[in-house]
């Protein structure tokens, strides 16, 4: 059973282009899932029931789990399974009949664009700044304002990959999916300005592997630091929301939908494989919609 975990991670990475967190999330799920089975004395696949897997759904949900950790786990044993009939190993599916449990549909935090205006406002020139931090601070938030990335996306973002001509930026997404997103003018100015007076200093001090955002120590950002310099930059324009990296984005989709931006268009500048991910986006536009009426109709 364990090699035939081993098989399915590896087939994940190398034939699905699975991202490293999804792998994480997988082996994860796997372990817990063969340890109940081993609880069981269960050594066989052809030996597991539709009950055992429920079974085991059922002990996550007593664990504590959220409903979205346990249709994670669905998706991972569920997975297993299917490659397992694929590669010959067995015909015997006991997630077939399962059904995912019902997910509350929790809208993401969402800053107004003058709340956006106050944490871009934040990064500003210290005399204890010897090494101008500040503007690649500058240029990390209008980039992933400017172009919605996710903090993996930003982190891994390439010097090659800034098409500053065409304002554009290459970016890989979730599986190392390739996507191209149009960036604003003023983000690519500061990217221009942290270039030339930040980031050749940085680079001069260890190896950058050509990432544009760069550590203190010359080497990559990491995706805890990014989460840092945002919670700071909202925590100094006395933002009371919970902001994060995601909320960036979450902001980049709606002010562009509340623009009247396509729903298309927004799902290829996020890298949503499905467009119902992104409509999510239409929700809060809609309850924006509903703010708008209640403030301004007379009769509201």
């Amino acid at each position: 059973m364990n090699e035939h975990c081993r098989s399915y991670l590896h087939y994940l990475e190398l034939e699905k282009n699975a991202s490293r967190n999804t792998i994480a999330s997988y082996r994860l799920d796997l372990n817990r899932y063969l340890a109940f089975l081993e609880k069981r004395k269960i050594h066989n696949v052809n030996a597991i029931s539709e009950t055992h897997a429920s079974e085991f759904l059922g002990t996550l949900h007593r664990d504590g789990l959220s409903p979205r950790s346990v249709t994670r786990a669905l998706s991972a044993i569920r997975g297993f399974h299917k490659f397992l009939i694929g590669d010959g190993v067995t015909r015997n599916d006991p997630t077939e009949l399962i059904d995912a449990p019902k997910l509350p549909r929790s809208l993401p935090d969402v800053l107004t664009q003058p709340e956006i205006e106050r944490i871009l406002d934040q990064p500003s020139a210290t005399e204890k700044d010897k090494k101008h931090l500040w503007l690649r601070d500058k240029a990390l938030l209008e980039t992933m304002y400017a172009s919605g990335l996710r903090v993996s996306e930003v982190v891994s973002l390439k010097q090659s990959g800034l098409l500053a001509d065409e304002m554009l930026v290459r970016v890989f997404g979730k599986g190392s999916k390739e996507r191209i997103v149009p960036v604003g003018g003023s983000a690519l100015r500061w990217i221009e300005r942290y270039k030339r007076e930040c980031r050749s200093l940085l680079a001069a001090k260890g190896r950058s592997d050509d990432a544009l955002f760069l550590n203190a120590r010359g080497t990559p950002m990491s995706r805890m630091a990014v989460w840092k310099i945002v919670q700071r930059a909202a925590a100094k324009a006395a933002i009371h929301k919970q902001v994060h990296p995601h909320t960036l984005r979450h902001s980049f989709a709606t002010h562009l939908l509340e623009g009247g931006a396509d729903l298309r268009a927004v799902q290829e500048m996020l890298g949503h494989v499905d467009i119902a991910t992104t409509q999510i986006y239409t929700h809060i536009d809609r309850e924006y919609l509903k703010e708008v009426h209640k403030t301004f109709h007379p009769r509201s």
